[in-house]
Parts: structure tokens; C-alpha cells; sequence
């Protein structure tokens, strides 16, 4: 099944800042422009009237913001768990909730974050998904390094230092590792954000026999010599102004069509790269709550 979808969106934030502001935080975001270059860059439109506190405050996450299920919940139980990832760095470790006192077997879903690190936003994802009765497992990419350093920009810098294979195998074991949990039914879902999205599509091609739904939200698909093995079923949510992620979906798609793959695509019109991010300005919130609920949809379908 193949579907393509515009969405309509408020577009509130979009008008307030210049679109210019957020493709240049997506550039910098992504390590095509430096921290430096993304200043400059800021402060032209300072010139013209905005104010560089308020555009960076905007731009930049504030994670306090991005607390929907608090950590201290009683109705679920979190708890740090480490795994064995023998292609990988050896051991790699996640954060995993999951229902207190579940009274039957539950399905699995890992949730990977974006290119800095397991980062407050994602944690709190892997906490409404347990309210909503999954076992959710988030690893962080940066354990052999420490871990998330609290901040985004060393976060980005110590995850591009990483070997990327080995950074690819720990997460087909956390995959893994999660989807045999003693508490779990066997069915296992993943959703991930940005390069969390990238490894949601390289699960569903690397582990095609053994994912059972994948979201992947703004990310760009696996090497080619792997996408000809992806079967699904996947849900993909595109942002329509995210013209880096948006160029790949084109031989993407064909590529599924070719494979005869179970997919749906959605594009969220008017919102940006990052639109489920509630810790920023590209925010939005209608074309955010609107993919969530899609998701757990999908999820109760191919899970349950």
C-alpha cells in the first residue's frame, strides 16, 4: 500500500521567524555549517529588526519545554539497562520504561534519537509511549563516550566521532535486545527523529524478518544496496519545508513501489525539519499531535 499525504498545519511559528532562521538551524544543526557561520548568518536578521535573543532562544532547545510525562510518574516504571552489542562498541546502554505492574505480555518499541545523543525530548517520547502501554527502549549512541552530555552541540560533536558502522550495530542490538525483553510479546516497532528516522529505515532493511512496524520521522533512507530489502509495513512523516530530507524520498518511494513494500507517507504541509520537537520553535503542534496519534495506530495494528 502506498499513500501520499499533504497535511494542513497553523503555520503560526513559520510566520513569525523567518523561514531563512530555520533552514540555517537545520544547516548548522547538521553539521553543514558551523556554530560560527550560524551566528553570522542570525545576526543579518538582527539588522533587519529581530531580536538575537529571541531567534536563538527560538532555534535552540529548551528540553524544560519538552516534559509531557514526567520521570516521577507512578504509573509507569524507568530505569537505565545496559545490553550486549558484540558488532558494535561491546556494550551500549538505553533508557527503558514501560508500564508498572503490567498484567500481560506487551509489545516493544525502541525509540532512537536524532544525531546528538539520548537527549531529554527523546526520553520523554519513550515515556508517552509506556503510558499508552508499550515497553519503549531509548538507547543513547554516545554510552561508550559517557553519554548525553547534557548539551546539544557537544552531543552532536561526540556522536560524529563515533564509528558509524559500529554506531549502526549497537542499534540493531538494542533492536534486538528489546524485541526479546521477558516481559514483551515478541512484536517489535521502532520509531526515531531525524538520524533516528535514518535508523529506523536501515532497521526495516536489516532486520525486515524482525521489525514489525516502523515510523521514521524526517529521515532519510538506508545505503542503497540495502533499501531493495525493505518489505515494511513503515509509516513515513515528511516535513514539507525540509528540502534536505524531502530530495531523497523521490527514488525512495520507487524503490519501495519496487519492492512491493506495505508503506504509507505523509507530508505535513508548511512545517519544518524537527516539527514533533516540542522543545523548539519549529514545533507544531496540530501536524505533531496528528503524526503521534497516526503512529499509535499503526503501532496498535501491527503490535498488539
Amino acid at each position: 500500500m502506498s499513500e501520499n499525504h499533504l497535511v494542513p498545519s497553523s503555520g503560526r511559528v513559520e510566520r513569525e521567524i523567518p523561514q531563512e532562521a530555520f533552514d540555517w538551524y537545520d544547516e548548522y544543526a547538521h553539521g553543514l555549517i558551523d556554530r560560527r557561520e550560524f551566528m553570522q548568518r542570525l545576526s543579518g536578521l538582527a539588522v533587519l529588526g529581530w531580536s538575537m535573543t529571541a531567534l536563538t532562544a527560538a532555534l535552540i532547545p529548551d528540553y524544560a519545554q519538552a516534559e509531557q510525562v514526567s520521570f516521577n510518574d507512578p504509573k509507569i516504571k524507568a530505569e537505565y539497562i545496559e545490553f550486549d552489542s558484540p558488532k558494535g562498541h561491546g556494550k551500549g546502554r538505553g533508557y527503558l520504561v514501560m508500564p508498572r505492574n503490567p498484567d500481560k505480555k506487551l509489545p516493544t518499541v525502541l525509540v532512537i534519537h536524532e544525531n546528538r545523543g539520548l537527549n531529554p525530548y527523546i526520553k520523554d517520547v519513550a515515556r508517552r509511549l509506556a503510558i499508552k502501554g508499550y515497553i519503549a527502549f531509548a538507547p543513547d549512541a554516545l554510552f561508550p563516550l559517557g553519554g548525553y552530555p547534557g548539551n546539544d552541540d557537544d552531543g552532536r560533536a561526540m556522536q560524529k566521532s563515533l564509528s558509524r558502522d559500529k554506531m549502526e550495530e549497537d542499534f540493531i542490538a538494542a533492536a534486538r535486545f528489546i524485541k526479546g525483553h521477558a516481559k514483551g510479546n515478541g512484536k517489535l516497532g521502532a520509531v526515531g527523529f531525524c538520524f533516528g528516522g535514518y535508523i529506523v529505515n536501515l532497521l526495516a532493511a536489516e532486520m525486515h524478518e524482525d521489525l514489525d512496524a516502523g515510523v521514521p520521522f524526517y529521515g532519510t533512507p538506508a545505503a542503497e544496496a540495502l533499501v531493495s530489502q525493505v518489505k515494511g509495513p513503515l509509516l513515513i512523516h515528511f516535513a514539507e519545508l525540509d528540502q534536505r530530507v524531502n530530495k531523497t524520498w523521490p527514488g525512495y518511494e520507487q524503490q519501495l513501489k519496487q519492492n512491493k513494500a506495505d508503506y504509507q507517507a505523509y507530508i505535513y504541509k508548511g512545517v519544518n525539519h524537527g516539527f514533533h520537537n516540542d522543545s523548539t520553535a519549529r514545533y507544531n503542534e496540530p501536524a505533531a499531535e496528528l503524526a503521534w496519534e497516526r503512529m499509535l495506530k499503526f503501532f496498535d495494528t501491527h503490535l498488539s
